[in-house]
């Protein structure tokens, strides 16, 4: 069977299905919206988002968030010290301003004054030192734990000053702080209430269900002037991807993450609605847990990334919508990205070093659902039709999209994945790639890497932090154990009655994740 009778089977099924569920077969293919009519925003009317991700294990704990579920729900009732604004840029928060010390090793954070939560409590420096303590400490199992473990001291000087002392100088320490996780939540005897999920920001909580659905309502009294504009918030978990574009096509919701890339050109042709598309950091990868056989072996990891076809899989899985990845996880658009030789599909290659590694043959098992991304599964399906001339055969072990993250990534040991990246190199090492981190999901550990992390970080001269940054991705890419075939667009859809400003965030999904706060109804 050929990679591209495999391609052409997918195209034909995909495409058939979307048109009879979207009632669409036969339309011609559009470009594309690239973004929302202008309008001035105004208050009022409710907001129904289906979204791709969610699930039954899902805890208003912030340490737990992996998902734009949770991710919805945190931003649109908590606020952070700062955020990632929709041009792009590092923004000012719950904190007004912040300064720091020559050697960045000491940061002053001032917060804005009048900011309540939504039980009338005024928010202080002591709600915010009770909230990233929530994430330290040798114990923590949050995915934040990388971003608070430089923090050597955390003190309050005054009511509405934070200051940071940091183990090392970290000129990226300001973005750290806009971390979907970090969010302030009231002091109760020292600790941080998360239970009560009580925030500063535009909505109050109504009702939550784990992996279900979850309301929200308008805080009437946000602190946020041009924010917050939906009366009501229905999250809605729909992880199939004809079900959710079926969903916004038919008006039951308004707003859907990941659309079917196969399928989009479909969907934008239906009356009322609106496909966009954004260029970030996310990137589709397929991680190794490099303390397992027989992925121990670099040569076996290599073999495997020598026996990807990515500009099949960029072409077949994501049509087009996105650019190449090299294996490493640092997007074109971040800064120090690392223009190295891209690494290209060669079974020769693969098959020199699977030899190297002890092997004639390999067999090995790929886990895979759709709720890692749309198109996981097709991809797996593709990587195994690439790899067998190698001698490598890829057992695919088709997961329930319930529970994916919890029972399947970080457990199995390959399985398919993706990353909404980081805006700095430091941020998406420490919490991905670095010895301990919680979200390392090869479980590497590479002493050269972890010791330029620590250089780099403190390192306030530009050209000679570049070339730490270009030297870690090298490795990253060489010895790492982590396939990164693309980095992908947010192709996402919206009724037309839904408008947002000439900008969208692209550092997460639907408008870095703020769209409830962000978005207006027209």
């Amino acid at each position: 069977m050929s990679n591209e009778w495999i391609k052409q089977a997918i195209e034909r099924r995909d495409f058939l299905t979307g048109a009879a569920a979207l009632g669409l077969a036969g339309v011609s293919v559009p470009a594309l919206m690239s973004g929302a009519a202008r309008a001035a925003p105004q208050k009022g009317g409710r907001l129904r988002a289906g979204l791709a991700e969610g699930g039954t294990t899902d805890s208003l704990d912030p340490q737990t968030y992996t998902d734009i579920y949770m991710i919805s729900a945190g931003f649109a009732t908590h606020n952070s010290l700062t955020e990632i604004s929709p041009s792009g840029e590092l923004a000012g928060d719950a904190a007004e301003s912040w300064e720091a010390s020559a050697d960045a090793a000491t940061w002053r954070f001032k917060l804005r004054k009048g900011i309540e939560f939504s039980n009338g409590k005024t928010m202080t420096a002591e709600d915010v030192i009770a909230s990233l303590n929530h994430h330290r400490g040798k114990e923590s199992k949050s995915a934040a734990k990388s971003n608070v473990e430089p923090i050597a001291d955390l003190t309050a000087d005054g009511p509405d000053t934070v200051v940071f002392k940091l183990t090392a100088g970290n000129a990226d320490f300001p973005y750290l702080m806009a971390d979907y996780h970090l969010l302030i939540m009231p002091e109760v005897d020292g600790k941080a209430d998360w239970q009560n999920y009580i925030g500063t920001g535009g909505y109050v909580l109504d009702s939550f269900e784990a992996g279900v659905r979850t309301k929200l309502k308008r805080n009437p009294n946000y602190w946020k002037e041009g924010r917050a504009h939906f009366d009501e918030v229905e999250l809605l978990v729909i992880a199939d991807v004809t079900a959710r574009q079926n969903a916004v096509a038919t008006g039951e919701v308004d707003v859907i993450s990941r659309c079917d890339l196969k399928t989009v050109h479909l969907l934008a042709r239906r009356p009322g609605v609106r496909v966009e598309e954004a260029t970030g950091f996310l990137h589709y990868t397929a991680p190794m847990i490099t303390t397992q056989a027989p992925f121990d072996n670099n040569d076996v990891r290599l073999a495997l990334k020598y026996g990807v076809d990515r500009e099949n899989l960029l072409k077949t899985i994501l049509k087009g919508h996105g650019t190449l990845a090299n294996d490493h996880p640092i997007a074109p658009s971040v800064p120090f990205h690392a223009e190295l030789e891209q690494r290209t599909y060669d079974p020769d290659k693969a098959r020199f070093h699977l030899k190297k590694a002890g092997f004639d043959k390999l067999s090995v098992d790929l886990s895979a659902a759709d709720a890692a991304f749309a198109g996981a599964v097709d991809a797996a399906v593709l990587m195994k039709e690439q790899m067998a001339p190698a001698g490598i055969d890829i057992n695919i072990v088709r997961e329930p999209n319930d529970g994916y993250w919890s029972n399947v990534w970080m457990k199995k040991p390959w399985s398919m994945c993706y990353w909404g990246g980081r805006p700095t190199c430091d941020w998406m090492f420490s919490q991905a790639y670095a010895e301990g981190a919680n979200w390392n999901d090869t479980f590497w550990s590479h002493e050269r890497f972890n010791k330029l992390l620590t250089t780099g970080r403190s390192e306030l001269d530009s050209a000679k932090r570049g070339e730490i940054y270009r030297e870690m991705q090298r490795i990253i890419r060489d010895e790492g154990g982590v396939v990164a075939w693309a980095f992908a667009n947010y192709v996402y859809a919206m009724a037309d009655k839904i408008k947002h400003g000439p900008d969208v965030a692209a550092n997460w999904e639907l408008d870095g994740g703020r769209y409830v706060e962000r978005w207006w109804q027209a």
